[in-house]
């Protein structure tokens, strides 16, 4: 397991890597934020991006998106993978927030995960962008770097990987974190081509050190 130390060396490098991390994911207002994330679940950004940019010009509303019927809304978001069960969470949702919450996304946790469709993760995402609430939220990426660098366990879940971040992350980098990983895991150490052969963190990189023994990764150092 990294100590603080190791793991404070991996956030300094990937800030000098990543500097300018951001959600990727495009809106303009907290409630477009959180219909983009919910349709960002086992899907890519940039396919969320391409059907956002038409969608988000037809529903600017909870209203407007219970003003169409549930098959033209499916239509609407085809291309994303579970386009029916998220066409009824967003319906579901944005009847919930006209109903509970006047209208407006709810800047409380748990406000939004009583929402349908918006788990921890999401509900992270829309604090920490949205509204600037310190979070860290857990996606794909984050967990493959976090286990991966040897920070978590292989077993850990999603939440525990969550916590493990956040207790060993000043508070105060829990959303610049969030976003780094994603970058380092998305643009460097992804799934099937880690980059260990020019990895700045390949030195307390448990996954990177496992893969040089086996021959897997050649060095220029």
């Amino acid at each position: 397991m990294l100590t603080l130390k190791q793991w404070q060396f991996c956030l300094t490098e990937m800030d000098k890597m990543f500097p300018e991390a951001h959600c990727e994911l495009v809106h303009r207002n907290p409630f477009e934020l959180t219909i983009a994330t919910l349709l960002s679940a086992q899907c890519t950004d940039k396919l969320v991006n391409r059907v956002t940019a038409t969608l988000f010009e037809k529903y600017k509303t909870p209203e407007d998106y219970l003003a169409v019927s549930i098959e033209e809304l499916q239509q609407d978001i085809r291309s994303i993978g579970l386009y029916r069960n998220k066409a009824k969470n967003i319906q579901a949702l944005s009847q919930k927030l006209l109903d509970e919450f006047d209208g407006q996304v709810p800047a409380t946790r748990e406000g939004l995960e009583s929402l349908p469709g918006v788990g921890r993760k999401t509900a992270n995402v829309v604090l920490s962008v949205a509204f600037g609430v310190p979070a860290l939220a857990v996606d794909t990426h984050v967990e493959r770097v976090s286990k991966r660098l040897g920070i978590c366990r292989w077993k850990d879940s999603v939440l525990q990987v969550e916590e493990t971040l956040m207790k060993k992350t000043p508070m105060d980098e829990w959303s610049k974190t969030h976003h780094q990983l994603i970058f380092f895991g998305r643009y460097h150490c992804k799934a099937q081509n880690p980059g260990c052969d020019h990895c700045p963190l390949f030195t307390v990189c448990r996954e990177g050190q496992k893969r040089f023994r086996k021959g897997l990764v050649k060095r220029s150092e």
